[in-house]
């Protein structure tokens, strides 16, 4: 479900009314998280590590309400829950859209994530649709080949777009700790570096088994 934000009583009124003129709105970042502890439990679970850092990285993006705030038609609406459109790899080497639902418990949220990639990998083209170009989403991408310091997103800056974009990048070692650099890109107009901050923060705690 989403609900419509007042703008009169908003407190980010002015900063969306500024940034929504912009012809790009987004601002991103780039950080590393440590997920020494948890590439360990995923391997003790059996569960894929991607699948493991996109669960906990969809916990924490619900838990801050800016990620979960978008821009339709010109209103702002805030979900009560947000999911994840994750690009996914094929044997070819192109890549389809998905729908993965966020998931309170794990098992479910990885069952539902395995059967969503077995079909974009039966598939070709890039399925973008209505449930894969949804609004409620995350917009994910991993990029393991790479242990990037910088992003930059192609974007139609025609199409209205407001989705969060979070991109996780290759593992590397570095003083006995394993780390992957994550790229956060935000509408500017919807949430400032802090609310960036706190998504990185809550990543941060679920990948620590907190």
């Amino acid at each position: 479900m989403k609900h419509l934000v007042d703008l009169t009583t908003w407190n980010r009124q002015e900063h969306f009314a500024f940034f929504s003129t912009f012809d790009e709105p987004f601002f991103g970042l780039v950080a590393p998280v440590d997920c020494t502890q948890a590439r360990a439990e995923a391997k003790r679970l059996g569960v894929s590590f991607f699948l493991y850092y996109l669960y906990h990285s969809l916990r924490a993006a619900n838990q801050v309400p800016e990620f979960r705030t978008r821009i339709e038609d010109g209103k702002v609406y805030q979900y009560d829950r947000v999911h994840a459109s994750a690009t996914i790899g094929r044997a070819d080497h192109t890549f389809g859209f998905s729908f993965i639902e966020a998931h309170d418990a794990l098992p479910e949220f990885v069952a539902a994530a395995t059967a969503e990639i077995a079909a974009v990998q039966a598939s070709s083209g890039l399925r973008l649709n209505d449930t894969t170009g949804r609004p409620d989403v995350v917009h994910c991408s991993a990029i393991p080949w790479v242990r990037f310091s910088g992003l930059t997103h192609a974007r139609s800056f025609r199409h209205p777009d407001s989705c969060p974009k979070v991109s996780y990048g290759q593992t590397y070692e570095e003083n006995g700790r394993t780390w992957l650099p994550v790229a956060v890109n935000v509408h500017h107009g919807l949430a400032d570096g802090y609310h960036v901050g706190q998504f990185l923060e809550a990543f941060q705690a679920g990948l620590n088994g907190e």
